[in-house]
């Protein structure tokens, strides 16, 4: 144990710092401040000793050294243990400091700033706060550390509890937030001072996500797990979401709610996802959310079963009255009406996620993990507009088949590759996911739709990526599909638009590929 004879306080977030000192100095500890932190406090009575009157030295430089002084950095460093270090200090005149309590300029804050200016940054760059972190920090065996508010009451409650004394324990666990605070900090310069470099994937990636909940497991059982949020998205995205009832949520949940809630956010109009393992087995759009869920549900209900569920439309009482019919694993929308809420109430296993106040903005960039490494690249999301897609059969779409294709198109951009989508009038009929050929992808969606009874007869088709060979055309015809949207590029183009052509087929090219791995 490690009692507290002396302080230094300085924070730029002001919240519940006074009541923190005041316990402080209820315990005999002498409080060294600086600028408004100390100013703060004396208005409160207690008794402060500016930092100056420590190092003899006066702030400059508008305040970028202050602290930045021996008589700071060796209170903070030296080692009790030592007897040396303790004779060194005392011809010095250095006095022991036993608790820094520290919070960091608001860089990120000011970064996220609409139109922030350079100048301002750089002035919001921490110098002297994350020395003293580090220094507090490397000698946790005889100081205590606090870069978080969240930590002042814990620790004043400890030191209270034994006489002014703080454990080693607690003093290693906040050494280690201390360090995982800078590290933080910096990375987050590092980024921000790259990107105005117009550097997209910088050259060095700095990643600063902080652990949410444990989950359950992994995609099994046998697999440790762990969300993580990534503070730079500002409370935004599933991570941020609020659970308002259920279950704890799964690694697969969280997977397949995230997958569910990319595609309904495709459409402006009301739109219900039916996810299994990230792949859709039901989509609609429609005029009510209800008819979207009913329809959606009609394209597979046995696949269904075990599903998560994913709305773009705060959900209604006839929605979820429908929805609790069905077992579902989990739902997620932008919110749920009151009468929905006591609905789905009745099904307490239900995981339910509200997103209405962290959708995402579809901002940031994609990573997946490789043995020894990262794969980074930027999000899917461009692509052309259908007013310039390009119509290369002689025959065009009809108004009706446009619409379903438009529809289609969004729905094949979040199946796994190879994928195809059959569809027609807002609704999915068959999909063909994760096949190692496009025409094994066209077969499959068109068997499960006949399996379902679902009729293929005017319906439209949309591929991810271009045909390699007219065999995928000809069976997409086959079965009734009047008309294709893909990207085109195949060195074979010419031959499969042929035989879109000599079968009576529209086909529109995007030029975008949508593959999803």
């Amino acid at each position: 144990m490690r009692k507290i004879s002396r302080a230094l306080i300085s924070v730029s977030d002001k919240t519940g710092v006074s009541e923190f000192a005041q316990g402080l100095a209820a315990l005999g500890v002498e409080i060294i401040s600086t600028g408004g932190t100390a100013k703060l406090l004396r208005e409160e009575g207690l008794r402060v000793r500016d930092v100056s009157e420590l190092t003899g030295f006066p702030e400059m430089l508008d305040g970028r050294v202050k602290t930045l002084h021996p008589k700071v950095h060796g209170g903070i460093l030296v080692r009790r243990d030592k007897a040396e270090h303790q004779q060194q200090a005392k011809e010095q005149g250095i006095e022991l400091i036993d608790l820094v309590a520290i919070d960091l300029y608001p860089f990120e804050r000011i970064a996220a700033k609409e139109g922030v200016s350079l100048e301002e940054l750089i002035e919001n760059i921490d110098i002297g706060g994350p020395s003293m972190i580090r220094s507090a920090a490397k000698n946790f065996g005889d100081v205590t550390v606090v870069v978080d508010r969240a930590d002042y009451a814990g620790v004043l409650e400890e030191a209270q509890k034994n006489g002014g004394c703080i454990s080693r324990e607690t003093r290693a666990r906040l050494a280690r937030k201390a360090f995982a605070t800078t590290a933080a900090y910096d990375g987050a310069i590092s980024t921000k001072l790259q990107s105005w470099a117009v550097e997209v994937l910088p050259e060095n990636l700095h990643l600063n996500f902080s652990k949410v909940m444990d989950l359950r497991y992994g995609e099994n059982p046998h697999q440790k797990a762990a969300l993580y949020h990534d503070p730079r998205a500002r409370g935004r995205g599933l991570a941020a979401a609020r659970q308002l009832q259920g279950k704890e949520l799964s690694f697969n949940n969280l997977m397949d709610l995230d997958a569910g809630w990319g595609l309904v956010s495709e459409f402006t109009e009301p739109a219900t996802a039916i996810i299994k393992h990230t792949n859709p087995c039901g989509i609609s759009t429609a005029a009510t959310l209800v008819e979207s869920y009913r329809q959606a549900l009609a394209v597979d209900p046995v696949a269904a079963f075990g599903s998560v569920i994913a709305f773009n439309r705060k959900v209604d009482a006839v929605t979820a009255e429908e929805m609790v019919k069905l077992f579902v694993e989990a739902v997620v929308a932008p919110g749920y009406e009151a009468q929905a809420s006591e609905k789905l109430a009745g099904k307490k296993n239900l995981r339910v996620i509200d997103l209405s106040s962290a959708p995402d903005d579809g901002g940031g960039l994609d990573l997946k993990s490789i043995s020894g490494g990262l794969l980074v690249q930027t999000p899917d999301t461009e692509d052309t507009p259908p007013e310039m897609w390009k119509c290369a059969t002689e025959r065009q779409p009809t108004q009706a088949e446009m619409r379903s294709l438009v529809f289609a198109w969004r729905v094949v951009k979040h199946v796994k590759s190879n994928a195809i989508v059959y569809a027609r009038d807002g609704v999915v009929v068959g999909v063909g996911a994760g096949q190692m050929s496009r025409v094994d992808a066209v077969r499959l969606g068109a068997t499960k739709a006949r399996e379902l009874k679902h009729s293929l007869q005017g319906t439209v088709v949309a591929s991810d990526a271009f045909f390699p060979f007219p065999d995928g055309v000809e069976e997409a015809a086959k079965v009734g599909a009047t008309a294709i949207v893909q990207p085109g590029g195949s060195v074979r183009d010419a031959e499969v638009i042929a035989a879109a052509n000599f079968l009576g087929l529209t086909m529109l090219l995007t030029g975008v590929r949508h593959f999803r791995h």
